[in-house]
């Protein structure tokens, strides 16, 4: 279940543009550069359901009200590049849980840690036993 490159479908995207905060001198104050894209990524046929859910756990933040991924862009002092740095950051989160990660195979501790764990610990025991007054100590004041 590999893809050597997702790419979203540009027809299941929509665009929103609004003025950017970014540089573009007296462009910026009359020009919506500012791309916002949304992407109803669950009802997606181009992106298989093992790769939906790990991207739904993964990037819920990046989740609008009505459950579609939204990115914004204001990157470029051009709309048409602001559109796709949005749509490659989308491609990138999406290739980011293509594949399925390897289960974690759990260890035993070795016995040299082990030891070393216990060493540690009756040191420990030790210096806060030192520490203590004992009541002969303070009969003899």
């Amino acid at each position: 279940m590999t893809s050597p490159k997702f790419k979203v479908p540009r027809g299941e995207i929509e665009l929103a543009f609004s003025r950017s905060s970014g540089a573009g001198g007296q462009n910026v104050n009359k020009v919506n550069s500012k791309a916002e894209v949304r992407w109803d990524i669950s009802s997606s046929p181009a992106v298989p359901p093992a790769v939906l859910g790990r991207f739904l756990s993964r990037y819920k933040n990046r989740l609008d009200a009505e459950g579609r991924v939204l990115v914004t862009s204001e990157r470029e002092r051009d709309r048409e590049r602001n559109i796709e740095d949005a749509i490659s950051k989308i491609e990138d989160w999406v290739m980011s849980v293509w594949e399925r990660p390897k289960p974690r195979i759990q260890t035993k501790p070795t016995k040299g840690s082990k030891r070393r764990r216990l060493k540690e610990k009756t040191a420990h025991g030790e210096k806060k036993r030192d520490r203590k007054v004992s009541r002969k100590d303070w009969a003899q004041d």
